[in-house]
């Protein structure tokens, strides 16, 4: 199975980025290989649907789940739309949550929010 965790850093030890859409990295688990890989998040100086962008960069990287605090509402569809999982991240590091989503600790993500629309 593939996660996806919004990372301030490109570090397992990094906290997980509160803002999913504005997040600098991503990092990319793969519970199968037990291995990680950080890419950039190229959405994080979108003028606007940062959220958006960074929905689809990772529905592109076929993850199917991804560990946040909340999220959007117009990128959660991209999601759902995917059939990728949405978690509640823990405030802990990115290897703490992908060690509680392994062990089957994760509740559903529920803050899903109307999204930061500038007009």
């Amino acid at each position: 199975m593939i996660i996806a965790v919004p990372a301030e850093k490109e570090s397992l030890d990094s906290a997980i980025c509160q803002s999913f859409g504005r997040a600098p990295f991503f990092c990319i688990y793969d519970t199968e290989a037990e291995s990680s890989r950080f890419i950039d998040n190229t959405a994080v100086k979108a003028s606007g649907g940062a959220g958006i962008e960074a929905a689809q960069l990772l529905v592109d990287q076929q993850v199917d789940a991804l560990i946040t605090y909340r999220i959007g509402e117009n990128a959660a569809k991209i999601f759902k739309a995917a059939d990728t999982s949405l978690l509640k991240a823990v405030n802990l590091s990115i290897a703490d949550n992908v060690a509680s989503f392994i062990e089957g600790k994760l509740a559903a993500l529920s803050e899903i929010h109307s999204g930061y629309h500038h007009g």
